[in-house]
C-alpha cells in the first residue's frame, strides 16, 4: 500500500489553477488598493507642506455660498 501524496489528478490540478487564479487577483486589487493609498498619502503630504494661511482662506467656490443663509442687515 502505497501513499503517494504528490500525484495530481486532473480535477487536483484544476483545483490548483482556479485557486493560483484567484490569488494572482486578489494581489492585483492589494496592487491597487496600495496604490490609491499612495496617491492620498502624496495629496496629504503636499497639503502639509501648504502655509497656513492657504488654509484658513474663505472658500473659493461661488456654489458654495449658495447654501449659506442670507445675511439681515438693519437699517
Amino acid at each position: 500500500m502505497s501513499n503517494d501524496y504528490f500525484r495530481e489528478t486532473r480535477s487536483t490540478n484544476l483545483a490548483f489553477w482556479g485557486l493560483g487564479q484567484m490569488m494572482r487577483g486578489a494581489g492585483m486589487a492589494a496592487a491597487f488598493v496600495v496604490a490609491i493609498g499612495l496617491v492620498l498619502w502624496a495629496l496629504y503630504a503636499v497639503g502639509l507642506l501648504l502655509p497656513e494661511e492657504s488654509k484658513q482662506a474663505p472658500d473659493p467656490n461661488t456654489w458654495s455660498s449658495l447654501a449659506l443663509p442670507a445675511e439681515e442687515r438693519t437699517v
